[in-house]
């Protein structure tokens, strides 16, 4: 029987890593912030030890953030100069068009802009700063907590199902009133339009 190797693990300075996206949902960013500051000192460390962040080794040995941009930008503005990282892989050794070409192929980039257009890999931003806000992705992590999509594993789920809402409500809409457009959001996420997004829950026979 074969044992998988125990993940090799490294305490990071937050502003070096770098994104493999170019947006995140500001809101969704903000509610981590208030989930931080509900944690006591006590509990901080157990927090960083249990939120271990997915990284990717690229040239000149930089490490590429692969998952949970939001939670590292929303410690970085709450001031949390370390956290702890996992990694994936280590593609250092690449040159840096390899290099993108091969996280793009693997699944380990999302280089689309707020208005759900694809960009090149330069249009990705080179810190956690550099993030743009885009609100639908927000909108679809509020929807996939109220039951509008189940969790799944498929990587940028939440994207895709923002790219989808982007297409059935109203921007404007949505920047004067969140919850009216949550409550459109879940109706249209249980259609048939959506079927083809993971997470789906809605029936076939409706």
């Amino acid at each position: 029987m074969s044992v998988a190797p125990a993940p090799l693990l490294m305490p990071i300075q937050v502003t070096d890593l770098r994104p493999t996206q170019i947006t995140v949902g500001m809101r969704e960013v903000e509610r981590k912030r208030a989930e931080w500051r509900q944690e006591d000192i006590q509990r901080e460390a157990s927090f960083l030890g249990r939120h271990m962040l997915p990284v990717v080794t690229g040239p000149s040995g930089r490490p590429y953030l692969i998952d949970n941009h939001h939670l590292a930008l929303a410690l970085h503005l709450e001031g949390v100069p370390h956290v702890l990282t996992r990694m994936v892989a280590d593609l250092h050794h690449l040159e840096k068009d390899a290099f993108w070409a091969a996280m793009d192929n693997l699944g380990w980039l999302h280089p689309f802009d707020a208005d759900g257009r694809r960009r090149t890999y330069k249009h990705i931003p080179k810190s956690l700063e550099g993030l743009a806000d885009d609100p639908f992705r927000s909108l679809a992590g509020e929807l996939r907590r109220t039951g509008g999509f189940a969790k799944v594993e498929t990587p940028f789920v939440e994207f895709l199902w923002a790219d989808f809402l982007r297409r059935h409500i109203d921007a404007a809409l949505l920047d004067k009133d969140m919850e009216k457009a949550l409550t459109q959001a879940q109706m249209v996420a249980r259609t048939l339009a959506a079927r083809y997004l993971p997470g789906w829950c809605g029936s076939y026979d409706a």
